[in-house]
């Protein structure tokens, strides 16, 4: 299992329309067969800050996500053109 927080901030004046992108982005990840789980958050107090939780059941699953239309659509051509800061952080389970 892959699991990863990405964590993304944007201009206030892009707000609803970062919102409209993840609702979209996460409906369609949410359908893909490798998808364990795709969760979007704002951060309390901080709207502008998202923080997106998403497993994947392997590595495969993860590129098909990756090299997905929607994800070429809302994310490279939707999200990353709006971001002012980003972060990833790659979970190790602890069993």
């Amino acid at each position: 299992m892959i699991s990863f927080t990405v964590r993304m901030r944007f201009a206030p004046e892009d707000r609803a329309e970062i919102r409209s992108i993840l609702q979209n982005l996460g409906a369609a990840s949410r359908q893909e067969p490798g998808c364990v789980n795709y969760v979007t958050h704002s951060v309390e107090n901080d709207p502008d800050t998202i923080v997106i939780y998403e497993q994947y059941r392997d590595a495969e699953a993860l590129e098909v996500h990756r090299s997905s239309g929607h994800f070429d659509q809302y994310a490279t051509n939707g999200l990353y053109r709006k971001v002012r800061e980003r972060s990833l952080e790659t979970l190790q389970e602890i069993i």
